[in-house]
């Protein structure tokens, strides 16, 4: 009771800091760490190039987090997500798109280090590395590129191959890609849930978002 109370007391802090940086977004706003991007016309919560943390034989459900790797409310609930997506892998789908979020700096940059890891089929092991270290980089005002890169020496990657994956420019434009449908579907914040197609308030604890899965897998 005591973990999920302090959760839940975690994400209304971040997520009211994160409320005015969505104010700043829709304002037209931008910092170094924002991808410049019009909301998708067609705009769609899942695409086949999309990030699936699991992918079930037979989805009964699909759960879509638009998240920045910086975002400190993302950072609370990556837990949560991981712990259900263990429980519901047989029977949830769970895919992960970017957002990064203007007055972060290092957002779009670490955006772009999880998307050039994946194309070295490293997107899951950098994604989490990213969230377990937040705490270290997150909310610094110099840029932490050589930090990311050292995570993907870590794991292992051909980092000739991850340098020239950062600086493409079809790496940024699969971040914006990500952005670009979350802003056509509503997105002004992150993170925020898109379950079956419709945006829905981020839960705030693990029981209250396993509570919401049942629901929607007893339909």
């Amino acid at each position: 009771m005591k973990k999920h109370f302090l959760v839940a007391a975690a994400l209304l802090a971040v997520l009211a800091i994160g409320f005015g940086v969505a104010l700043a977004l829709s304002a037209g706003g931008s910092s170094s760490g924002a991808v410049n991007a019009e909301p998708a016309t067609d705009a769609k919560p899942v695409r086949a190039s999309s990030h699936r943390l699991t992918d079930p034989e037979r989805s009964e459900l699909t759960v879509v987090e638009f998240l920045d790797f910086e975002c400190e409310g993302c950072g609370a609930m990556y837990p949560v997500v991981e712990r259900l997506r263990e429980e519901y892998k047989d029977r949830v789908t769970f895919v992960a798109r970017y957002f990064p979020m203007p007055g972060h700096r290092n957002s779009q940059t670490a955006a772009r280090a999880v998307e050039a890891a994946a194309r070295q089929w490293k997107f899951e092991e950098m994604y989490g590395k990213l969230f377990d270290t937040q705490a270290q980089w997150g909310e610094a005002r110099e840029s932490k590129a050589a930090t990311f890169r050292g995570y993907a020496d870590e794991l292992g990657l051909d980092m000739a191959e991850f340098d020239s994956a950062v600086d493409d420019p079809e790496t940024a434009a699969r971040v914006r890609a990500d952005q670009q449908d979350g802003l056509g579907l509503g997105v002004q914040g992150t993170p925020t849930f898109v379950v079956d197609g419709a945006v829905i308030p981020t839960p705030g604890s693990y029981d209250e978002f396993r509570d919401l899965i049942e629901t929607r897998l007893a339909r």
